[in-house]
């Protein structure tokens, strides 16, 4: 079986230019994840590599399936300058270890919570998983291996992910798009959910 890593990381210099950081974090248990950095403008991304490596698989299967199963990676996008977003590194790599140190399966729709600021002074705690293909397209493997998907993350404050729970992530992103909130910006305030 190929190691699909690399391909993942080539996959992301073709939509996201050259990393100008990178750093690795190792949990007791689970493989490596890396967080890499890319700058845009005034856009900062950080994306994961490591999380494709294996399928998540279903937490009630009674064997992991070694082949079969979603693969992932997690994109976040912040503007630059406006707070010490370098930080997000580890909480990054937490997530992205989440489908083997838990067995969960993340997929769009999903929250995520680190259960303490994604960077210093930071109003988000979790993050809002939503639809891939816009920012990374796709990345298709041989047959049986299912392609790995880029999933971008939306940061919620507590609120909106108090509010996400009982409405639906469909209805928080409406709520998002119709106060024209700017989700890159890493000190925004919670949108109203009145």
């Amino acid at each position: 079986m190929a190691d699909v890593l690399p391909l993942v990381e080539a996959r992301l210099r073709t939509a996201l230019g050259e990393p100008d950081a990178r750093a690795a974090v190792t949990f007791l248990g689970t493989d490596r994840i890396e967080v890499l950095r890319f700058h845009e403008g005034d856009i900062v991304r950080y994306a994961t590599l490591g999380m494709s490596a294996q399928p998540m698989t279903d937490p009630t299967a009674v064997v992991a399936d070694p082949v079969k199963g979603p693969r992932a990676e997690l994109v976040l996008s912040v503007r630059a300058g406006l707070a010490d977003t370098d930080k997000v590194l580890r909480p990054l790599a937490v997530l992205a270890a989440s489908p083997q140190v838990e067995g969960v399966v993340v997929a769009p729709g999903a929250s995520l919570d680190v259960g303490e600021p994604l960077w210093p002074g930071a109003p988000f705690t979790s993050v809002l998983v939503a639809e891939p293909g816009g920012l990374v397209e796709d990345l298709e493997l041989d047959a049986p291996l299912d392609p790995v998907r880029f999933l971008p993350l939306l940061p919620m404050t507590p609120n909106e992910a108090a509010w996400k729970r009982v409405h639906g992530a469909q209805a928080l992103q409406e709520r998002w798009l119709t106060q024209g909130t700017d989700l890159r910006d890493p000190a925004r305030t919670s949108v109203p959910l009145e």
